[in-house]
């Protein structure tokens, strides 16, 4: 049978003009989401409720979820939960957390985790598999059968340890961006960059003109530094290239190889180059320091010219900003001198369970499934959200630069490699992964930051 869950003003539901893509990673921050071409408040969601019947009557029960994704995208989140929710009777708490990262595991061990939790890293699976194999729980039978049907057989694999598959994939971000405003690039005679060369000389021309070109910020709570992760991977799948990006995650080279390094110099070309941050916020080492959320507002102001995140960060503009290809702000495709491929970072959420009750099960069978796809595309107006899941229906989807996130993964020369750090192992990617930049930005050499981070990487 099938519902229709027709919302009030409350919450708004796009139609949309867009695709979307975003591989929504870990998110956070309280500021409004800019504004988009969308919006329907009162269209309806509709849901095929027959596919959760094999788990009984579940009136009455609820489902606990533990994340990173916090407003302004929690919202959202929330809201496509509702079709779900009329459907099965089930209530499910939500609970967002800048802490999570570092919470998680403090929970499980402590035998309080979660219903479900939202990993961002598959590295994070891994270590809670190896640490905690009799807390986590495989995802069923139902979930396996809507996994296999819409996502690739990679995005089973992030999920997949040992050969046991526990998480499915929620949302998808692509990283590959740098934001700019259009009037201020029409208004000064510069065009976007078709190549890092062009970019790079788009930076001096800026410095040239009196201007100070990029700003940046990679603070984010526990989490601090993974910001920078995502610099340093674009840069690796750019100068190195994917083979190597691939050896690089899995340790068949050390982390510290003479092609990572080099990597981390290019990226400091920009980062710790003076002449080029931080715009609006101070110097190099104040990247450190500023809060990822807020990093990109100088552009707003004309302080700033270039920041480069990831679509999700469309969500972090402040409320009344207009993110279209002729409004206040839009991004670009972080361009490469690579010229048969398109190197692309993406990133995700996993689904994982700490528990088999029916209703979980459930709830884990719905998130996997095309229906859910397609009621947050409806309920995330702002746009900045994307999936996977190729049982989206793209006319749900809110926005042009959705749109343009969908044509780079959709372009038959992009080569897509999922967020490095979040594929290490977790005291690596999410550990001193994250500290070393924040150590490189504050003065410590690439050598020394490198060699740190090897030194770190687990025996087996």
């Amino acid at each position: 049978m099938t519902r229709i869950r027709r919302r009030g003003t409350g919450a708004a539901i796009a139609g949309g003009l867009g695709l979307a893509l975003a591989l929504a990673a870990c998110s956070d921050g309280d500021s409004g989401g800019g504004s988009t071409d969308g919006g329907d408040t009162g269209a309806a969601t509709e849901i095929d409720c027959a596919p959760y019947e094999e788990f009984g009557d579940l009136e009455g029960t609820s489902v606990s979820i533990y994340t990173s994704i916090v407003e302004p995208e929690q919202q959202t989140q929330e809201d496509s939960y509702d079709p779900f929710e009329e459907c099965t009777g089930v209530t499910v708490e939500y609970e967002g957390s800048r802490e999570f990262e570092a919470q998680l595991l403090v929970r499980i061990q402590a035998g309080n985790a979660p219903d479900i939790a939202y990993l961002p890293q598959p590295g994070l699976l891994k270590t809670i598999v190896g640490d905690f194999p009799d807390a986590i729980v495989p995802a069923p039978d139902a979930t396996v059968a809507n996994v296999d049907e819409f996502f690739s057989a990679s995005w089973k694999e992030y999920g997949t340890v040992d050969g046991t598959f526990y998480a499915a994939p929620l949302g998808s971000n692509v990283k590959s961006y740098v934001w700019y405003s259009p009037s201020m690039f029409s208004d000064a005679g510069y065009e976007v960059p078709e190549t890092w060369e062009d970019l790079i000389a788009l930076s001096d021309q800026i410095v040239d003109d009196g201007a100070m070109p990029w700003c940046a910020g990679v603070e984010s709570g526990d989490a601090t530094g993974w910001p920078g992760t995502d610099f340093i991977e674009d840069i690796v799948l750019r100068t190195a290239g994917p083979e190597v990006y691939d050896q690089w995650y899995t340790h068949e080279i050390p982390f510290n190889d003479p092609q990572i390094v080099d990597a981390w110099d290019t990226a400091g070309e920009i980062l710790k180059n003076p002449d080029y941050v931080n715009a609006g916020l101070g110097g190099v080492d104040s990247i450190a320091t500023t809060p990822w959320t807020d990093a990109g507002y100088p552009i707003l102001d004309g302080t700033c010219w270039l920041h480069r995140a990831a679509n999700f960060y469309a969500t972090q503009w402040p409320e009344g900003t207009e993110v279209a290809p002729d409004g206040d702000v839009y991004a670009f495709y972080l361009p490469t001198d690579q010229s048969d491929i398109k190197p692309v970072l993406g990133g995700g959420e996993f689904v994982a369970a700490f528990d088999d009750r029916p209703e979980v099960q459930a709830f884990q069978t719905y998130l996997s499934s095309a229906d859910w796809a397609n009621a947050k595309a409806k309920t995330t107006p702002m746009g900045g959200w994307v999936s996977a899941n190729n049982g989206l229906d793209p006319e749900n989807l809110a926005t042009e630069f959705d749109k343009l996130s969908a044509e780079i993964l959709a372009d038959p020369d992009s080569v897509i490699r999922f967020d490095a750090s979040d594929l290490m192992p977790g005291e690596v990617g999410a550990g001193t992964f994250w500290t070393g930049i924040v150590n490189w930005l504050t003065g410590s050499s690439t050598q020394e930051v490198t060699d740190q981070i090897e030194a770190s990487w687990p025996a087996s």
